[in-house]
């Protein structure tokens, strides 16, 4: 049976468009996340995935019922969610002695594991316990990180570009002071990562730019880093490689120094510096015998006979 014979063809329209919304692109979707509560996950975990989820809305799926599952031994049933449900990111709680509260943030590529890290909680604030006002669903949040760990440790800085691809929403052509009214804050210190979310406040100041104050909003998060699985240099390298398309086009005969001015080298043809038109003025004009001598004839007046 030949290979073009086995391709399942779509037989309604429904299933025609569900095929070409997963073909490949030049600009990919904004990435879905999936939330997978394992088969021994405590009421902290739950709540957890939860608020996640009330944070990630639209672009998450919230799986409800228990998957018997550890993610470190066996990635199969995390990769054939991912193909069901088309997403490309996951968070998996679980709860157990030796790993309480448990947390495993990570990423797909081509419906395989890319890599995933392994976060356990230690303290834990919800949406609902923080009686402040909530921003409004699908906001796309600031993402704030500091701490040297996120540039100086391999695997802090790899969670770090984890955190910003969970989170950063869909990528927008344009920013509207009004809409930055979301913050999510990561900190790295003394071996733990506090993750803060604050509603941002817009105050009068009496000038054109007004006067910014946060407001904490929850979740609230204490973590520890436990296990890592990452990938490997070269299989990163291609997950972050871009098609042709898409990379700007290099142009000719233009460079920039240290300080950002731009140069441009631009290729003329020879000038005739004989024929540069120059101030027509009484004192640069040239007289008759000047015009006789360059041209080399003999002047057209008749000479007076004697």
């Amino acid at each position: 049976m030949d290979a073009l014979d086995r391709v399942v063809k779509p037989k309604t329209k429904r299933a025609k468009r569900f095929l070409e919304k997963r073909e490949p692109k030049l600009k990919e979707n904004t990435k879905n996340a999936m939330l997978i509560k394992g088969g021994n996950a405590n009421l902290t975990v739950t709540e957890v995935l939860k608020d996640i989820y009330a944070v990630k809305k639209p672009f998450a799926v919230l799986y409800k019922k228990k998957n018997i599952t550890r993610p470190f031994e066996d990635q199969t049933s995390l990769e054939f969610f991912s193909k069901k449900s088309d997403c490309s990111l996951f968070l998996f709680g679980s709860h157990n002695k030796k790993r309480p509260n448990n947390l495993i943030i990570g990423r797909m590529f081509d419906y395989h594991v890319l890599d995933m890290i392994e976060l356990g909680v230690e303290k834990f604030v919800s949406l609902k316990d923080v009686k402040n006002s909530k921003c409004p669903e699908g906001t796309k949040p600031m993402l704030i990180f500091a701490g040297d760990m996120f540039e100086v440790n391999e695997e802090y800085r790899r969670l770090k570009s984890l955190l910003i691809d969970f989170f950063r929403g869909p990528s927008v052509p344009s920013i509207r002071l009004a809409g930055l009214e979301y913050v999510l804050h990561f900190t790295a210190v003394d071996g733990k990562i506090y993750m803060r979310s604050y509603k941002v406040l817009l105050k009068k100041s009496g000038c054109k730019i007004p006067r910014i104050e946060l407001e904490e909003m929850g979740p609230s998060l204490d973590l520890v880093m436990r296990r890592t699985h990452l990938a490997s240099d070269d299989l990163y390298k291609l997950s972050l490689k871009q098609p042709k398309a898409l990379k700007p086009k290099k142009k000719k005969n233009i460079s920039h120094d240290v300080f950002g001015t731009t140069y441009g080298r631009i290729h003329m043809q020879k000038q005739d510096l004989g024929k540069l038109q120059t101030r027509k003025m009484k004192g640069l004009r040239k007289r008759p015998a000047e015009k006789l001598a360059e041209g080399g004839g003999v002047s057209p007046k008749k000479s007076k006979s004697a």
